[in-house]
């Protein structure tokens, strides 16, 4: 039962490190730049983990909670203003 679950929690690992921190879509071509963006991307994925861990939220949750105060300030206030549909 123990082994079960450890290979299911490894795999759930995977699968989130691949879906939330996007390593396998990186656009780098240099060797090193591809390390320090796996890197920080392990890094990035850890931090979030940590915070979902102390805080009881899922990762949906906890992105959420970072993108939509994002999203709602540029709406207030846009950089950019896209000239109006017909």
């Amino acid at each position: 039962m123990a082994r079960s679950s450890t290979v299911r929690k490894t795999a759930t690992y995977h699968r989130a490190i691949k879906q939330y921190r996007s390593i396998e879509q990186d656009q780098v071509r240099v060797a090193r730049a591809q390390r320090n963006h796996i890197g920080l991307a392990l890094r990035a994925f850890l931090r979030l983990e940590w915070h979902c861990y102390k805080t009881g939220l899922s990762w949906l949750e906890a992105k959420l909670a970072v993108i939509r105060p994002g999203v709602r300030a540029y709406l207030a206030n846009p950089l950019y203003n896209l000239p109006a549909t017909t």
